[in-house]
């Protein structure tokens, strides 16, 4: 190889070594379980949470009461968590349940849809009680009738009447 051929393919070498690019993903612990808390307090009229990706770091997106709001949070291209908290129950039995819900919208490219199981991990650090999970895909699915159903399925039997004997 001629020297003018060797120097110029060293040109193209960092002095420093290679480049690293951090494909981690971090996660702002203390707001997401600051928002998780809220959503599961019953002091609190607070019924949901989302999170999403800001670079590699998963933060708090916004929390509310809303869930039109709620849905509207889930964008085409985007990859997001969410915490939901759905009154569930007969005439005789009402009980707070919690979905914890997984969106990759249709325009989401491989790599990122790939690496969502990670990160979906990384959440569930700290999101840890619900009663269902859900992968959503399409807002066809974001409806509290999807979701409520979903619940009843997995929490077995329903006995309910309609009628509350006394």
């Amino acid at each position: 190889m001629s020297a003018a051929k060797a120097d110029n393919r060293d040109s193209y070498i960092n002095p420093e070594g290679p480049r690293k690019v951090s494909m981690a993903t971090n996660i702002d612990q203390e707001a997401i379980r600051a928002a998780y808390d809220d959503v599961r307090s019953d002091l609190s009229d607070t019924e949901w949470a989302v999170f999403k990706f800001e670079g590699n770091r998963i933060v708090v997106s916004l929390v509310g009461t809303d869930f039109d709001e709620f849905r509207s949070q889930f964008g085409e291209g985007e990859r997001a968590f969410g915490y939901l908290r759905i009154q569930m129950g007969d005439e005789m039995s009402k009980r707070k349940k919690f979905v914890f819900i997984t969106w990759v919208g249709p325009s989401v490219g491989v790599i990122n849809r790939a690496k969502m199981s990670t990160d979906k991990a990384i959440v569930k650090d700290v999101v840890a009680n619900f009663a269902v999970e859900l992968q959503v895909e399409n807002h066809a699915e974001f409806e509290v009738s999807h979701f409520k159903e979903q619940l009843a399925r997995a929490g077995g039997a329903n006995y309910g009447t309609g009628v509350r004997d006394l």
